[in-house]
């Protein structure tokens, strides 16, 4: 899925006040990280990732590996943080963070 420049703008704005709800680090994309992941997906929509490895190019194959099993597109990669968007099925007004 490709986000207009617009949207991407919109999920920037967005996602600077939001904190990660996921931390990868040292044992990679395990099944509990991904699930985890999928789920903070469908409630929020718009997430940030924190990545704790040392090399970036690690870094930047877990972002785009992570995103590709979530099937998720990368709005932004900052330093160690990134922030990820899927559009959620039923999304709920309490939990989205693009509805709120």
């Amino acid at each position: 899925m490709s986000l207009t420049p617009e949207q991407k703008k919109q999920f920037r704005t967005i996602g600077h006040s939001l904190n990660p709800l996921v931390t990868v680090a040292g044992k990679g994309l395990t099944e509990n990280i991904q699930l985890e992941v999928d789920r903070a997906l469908e409630d929020h929509e718009l997430i940030k990732v924190k990545f704790v490895v040392g090399d970036r190019t690690i870094k930047k194959q877990l972002i785009r590996e992570l995103c590709e099993i979530v099937e998720a597109t990368i709005v932004q990669e900052i330093g160690n943080i990134a922030l990820i968007y899927r559009p959620s099925l039923e999304p709920n007004p309490k939990l989205s963070n693009l509805l709120r």
